[in-house]
């Protein structure tokens, strides 16, 4: 047993990492948020049993460069979007849906409803500036690749000099190099 802490320790200290991930905020946690922050809010309205939000979770968001981004430069908050959480959002007070469905199943949050409107889509991505005001929404599943691409846009402050079909096309040769230094990101 000492062996293994002693071998763990060596490679923490060498340079290892135990597996990162995103450090997700409850939306509690993010409502409840002053004036000093400085980030950008990243809200993922998920449910329990949407297939493509669990997609995401398994395999978008455990992507290094994205939790790296959203870690650094956003509020990441995963929201139940049939919850029962009550809270303040940008002076509004959010409640859970009073009543089951029909089927059985829940209703959509107070919160979802204002963001989304009635024709929710899951996985749905919204973007809120460091005040609490919606930038963006983002309905569907997203790829690594092409969510890193819409992080970068709106973190960067890319998005005030480019439009983002330019934005996409010039990603990978001249975005790209320099997210990824400022990242401090390497691959082998």
């Amino acid at each position: 047993m000492k062996k293994l802490i002693i071998l763990t320790a060596l490679t923490l200290l060498l340079g290892g990492s135990i597996h990162a991930q995103v450090q997700w905020k409850t939306i509690e946690e993010a409502a409840a948020m002053d004036s000093t922050n400085k980030k950008l809010f990243f809200i993922d309205f998920s449910t329990s049993w949407c297939s493509y939000c669990k997609k995401m979770d398994r395999e978008t968001f455990q992507d290094p460069v994205i939790y790296t981004i959203l870690n650094r430069y956003y509020v990441p908050v995963q929201f139940d979007a049939e919850g029962e959480s009550t809270f303040v959002w940008d002076g509004r007070t959010y409640i859970p849906a009073p009543e089951r469905r029909d089927d059985g199943g829940k209703n959509m949050h107070s919160f979802t409803y204002r963001i989304l409107g009635n024709n929710a889509k899951y996985p749905s991505i919204a973007f809120f500036n460091k005040d609490q005001r919606l930038k963006q929404i983002l309905e569907g599943y997203q790829s690594a690749y092409d969510l890193q691409i819409i992080l970068w846009y709106f973190c960067s402050g890319d998005f005030l000099s480019y439009p983002f079909y330019k934005y996409q096309e010039i990603f990978d040769e001249q975005i790209k190099p320099v997210m990824m230094k400022n990242l401090d990101i390497r691959f082998e």
